[in-house]
């Protein structure tokens, strides 16, 4: 098995850009989008909207914990790994059943969030007889609260099933281009829940805006009836046919055929895939894991507070609209897009430490920004700097996290590792408003910078390893080459 210098050398450009062409890394565009659609509309599209009501910024910043959803979507990946869902598997098959009951799910929750009194109150001051405008009562926050849950449980469900299917739809050699593919479709989904919503509620209003939002998902939903459910999918067995679940099951003699079989599927769908992973990886696993858990963290803590901050520094909702979800957008995508062709060209692992390096080094421009004003060129390069960085960092780490999985429990450990990536972030973005509220903006993106060294330092620690791997035993250095390239 070639080592990945080898493979990096028989892979030309050329060679690197035909995974574009492939009608499986194509059809990732359309599910991108149907994912990535939903992320802005629960969080900085809604933060803005919160603010237009009124709602404080400590407590916009608390709206990020909804984001836990996708961080604890481990819990459920089980379930969509192995249960069928009434019905629609038996027609569309297991990945697609999922997807569209995400998809479903999502609808609904976007249309709920319309229909809630999400608007500032005028208020007469007792004092001076001048109105003011307040935020709406708790309980309709309270309520959008929920519904935002609502629509992140199923966003999450939705991701679980799409992740699966993009692993097990295609071979190792075009994960990085359906990575790719996959981040072109969200930013696009990004672009219409960034810069659309905006749009739509800046001429008529925020609910027309989650409407036609709700609308779009259609479009995810239209691709899953269209696409064809992966081989493995379709051809996997029951989990309780398996040898080391019917051995597991064999030993359990004290309890009843029912209790035998629950046990068993518990075993199978929950307790042998996290078994496998550090089976694999032993002890290292947990630098992994690790890794796993910070390498987004810069950027995911920033994030929440991004639309808020061009508010309060005098940006207008247009000036927001066209260079931060407009321009912006597009920037990702050419960031994604030339990830795509770095990995396949260089490998997954020297352009993970890459993305590190520009993510964490970037949020010190929007520091800067902080203490010039609202100067929109400005804004332009910081978001051109910015973007074209997580384009490429967001392309590298899913390749990475698709080469971590073994195909038999692909839902459960991507779910796994997706999961952690994001719990650790968003935990410590929802603070990120009382950080702003306490020692201002500058602070507030200096620490978010800060918060990237870790990143950084442990995949250089991840290079260091692979290269100990292929000294102690060149065929396994090779193996794990051959998987990451």
């Amino acid at each position: 098995m070639p080592s990945e210098q080898t493979a990096v050398g028989r892979r030309s450009w050329a060679e690197a850009f035909e995974v574009y062409l492939h009608p499986r890394v194509i059809g990732m565009l359309f599910l991108g989008f149907s994912a990535g659609l939903p992320f802005l509309l629960l969080f900085s599209t809604l933060s803005l909207w919160l603010r237009d009501a009124e709602v404080s910024r400590t407590a916009v910043g608390f709206f990020g914990w909804v984001g836990i959803t996708f961080s604890i979507k481990f819990l459920w990946s089980p379930v969509v790994d192995h249960l069928k869902i009434p019905w629609l598997t038996r027609k569309v098959g297991k990945r697609r059943s999922w997807m569209l009951l995400g998809q479903l799910g999502i609808i609904v929750g976007l249309l709920a969030i319309t229909i809630i009194n999400l608007q500032a109150v005028p208020v007469t001051s007792a004092t001076s007889g001048a109105v003011e405008m307040v935020a709406p009562d708790r309980f309709w926050i309270v309520a959008v609260a929920l519904a935002a849950l609502w629509v992140a449980f199923f966003s999450a469900t939705q991701d679980v099933a799409i992740d699966a299917y993009r692993i097990e739809a295609a071979p190792n050699e075009l994960q990085g281009g359906m990575a790719a593919t996959y981040q072109l479709g969200y930013r696009i989904g990004l672009l219409a829940a960034g810069a659309g919503a905006l749009y739509l509620a800046e001429f008529w209003s925020w609910q027309v805006s989650y409407t036609v939002m709700a609308g779009l998902m259609l479009i995810g939903v239209v691709t899953v009836l269209v696409i064809r459910e992966p081989e493995s999918s379709r051809t996997a067995g029951s989990i309780l046919e398996e040898d080391h679940v019917v051995a597991f099951m064999a030993s359990r003699r004290g309890l009843s055929e029912r209790q035998r079989r629950i046990v068993g599927w518990i075993y199978g769908a929950v307790v042998c895939p996290f078994a496998d992973f550090f089976r694999r990886n032993g002890r290292f696993a947990l630098v992994i894991l690790g890794f796993v858990s910070v390498y987004r963290l810069s950027d995911i803590t920033m994030g929440v507070m991004a639309n808020v901050f061009y508010d309060d520094m005098g940006f207008t909702k247009v000036d927001i609209a066209n260079v931060t979800k407009t321009f912006g957008v597009f920037v990702t995508i050419a960031g994604a897009l030339i990830g795509g062709v770095l990995v396949a060209h260089f490998g997954v692992m020297r352009i993970l430490f890459l993305g590190a390096l520009l993510v964490a080094s970037t949020n010190l421009l929007f520091a800067y920004i902080a203490t010039q004003g609202p100067d929109i060129w400005l804004l332009v390069m910081t978001i051109s700097a910015d973007n074209l960085s997580a384009g490429i960092a967001g392309t590298a780490f899913i390749a990475y996290l698709s080469s971590l999985t073994n195909r038999h429990y692909t839902a459960t450990q991507y779910a796994l590792f997706s999961s952690l990536f994001t719990l650790f972030g968003k935990f410590v973005a929802g603070f990120s408003g009382a950080i702003v509220d306490a020692e201002g903006y500058v602070f507030f993106f200096i620490y978010a910078s800060i918060l990237g060294i870790p990143a950084i330092l442990l995949v250089l620690y991840l290079m260091y390893h692979q290269r100990q791997q292929e000294r102690l035993s060149p065929a396994a250095g090779e193996a794990v080459h051959e998987q990451q390239s």
